[in-house]
């Protein structure tokens, strides 16, 4: 057809491959988020486990988000994804030393009740499963602290770029 004739059409992202140092720099910077009201002092401590159990796993951020603390399974160093694509469950292994990470994480959520009572592994302050949008939101700062996006910039690495990262550094280690 001739062009024009058809709406425009958004072509695909551009997948973007982190390198050591973008996800270190990405991790490092989580950890300096502000903890200011109506945040808690937890809040880089969620960002950092987040994005590193994405960097590490290959999860997609809905099965990141949907994880409940009885999905962990930190003696068999094993998580259980319920509901992923197509409605199927599935077990990811995890490193011990995301185990690690994991166990200071639930040490310090215990301080927060409402977090603490919370079944998700990710919650907000109020004990509820973290949005999505924020998250999102959360990680453009991120980015955008690190130099990965420009200051105005719409697009740019996203998080389900660490999916790709981790499936493309599973076939190179094989």
């Amino acid at each position: 057809p001739a062009a024009g004739l058809l709406p425009h059409r958004r072509g695909r992202a551009r997948p973007y491959m982190y390198t050591e140092q973008d996800i270190g720099g990405l991790l490092s910077a989580a950890l300096e988020l502000p903890t200011a009201f109506p945040s808690t002092s937890l809040r880089p401590r969620i960002f950092h486990c987040l994005i590193g159990l994405l960097s590490v796993t290959g999860l997609r951020i809905s099965e990141a988000l949907g994880l409940q603390v009885g999905d962990v399974d930190l003696g068999n160093a094993v998580l259980t994804i319920r509901g992923a694509k197509l409605g199927r469950d599935r077990l990811v292994p995890i490193h011990a030393t995301t185990c690690a990470v994991l166990v200071e994480y639930f040490q310090q959520r215990e301080r927060f009740p409402d977090m603490h009572n919370s079944p998700y592994l990710f919650a907000s302050r109020r004990g509820r499963r973290l949005d999505i949008g924020h998250v999102h939101r959360t990680f453009y700062t991120l980015s955008r602290q690190i130099g990965l996006r420009g200051p105005g910039a719409s697009h740019g690495p996203r998080l389900h770029d660490l999916r790709h990262r981790f499936a493309v550094m599973t076939l190179l280690h094989w």
